[in-house]
């Protein structure tokens, strides 16, 4: 059972993950690639977390938390720059 239960949840985040890429790559605004990295990032220490569960160890979590924090500050940072970028009046 529990192979199976490894198998569906690798295939899951194998599909996520192209989806992911696909985005970055092609994404029409920043935005989008940004949204599509961190999901990537997300998707990368999900795949670390279940990895830590199978095996019964806690060996990754400094590596899951510090992938999440720089998810979080990335976005954060980009999203703060394109709002100041809309609100700043364009010369006409």
């Amino acid at each position: 059972m529990m192979q199976l239960v490894l198998t569906v949840t690798a295939i899951v985040l194998s599909l996520a993950a192209v989806g992911a890429i696909i985005r970055i790559a092609v994404g029409p605004s920043l935005l989008d690639r940004v949204l599509a990295a961190d999901v990537l990032l997300a998707i990368f220490a999900a795949a670390l977390c279940i990895d830590m569960a199978v095996n019964r160890r806690l060996n990754n979590i400094m590596l899951v938390v510090a992938i999440s924090i720089i998810g979080f500050v990335g976005s954060v940072t980009v999203a703060r720059f394109v709002a100041d970028r809309r609100e700043t009046p364009r010369d006409s």
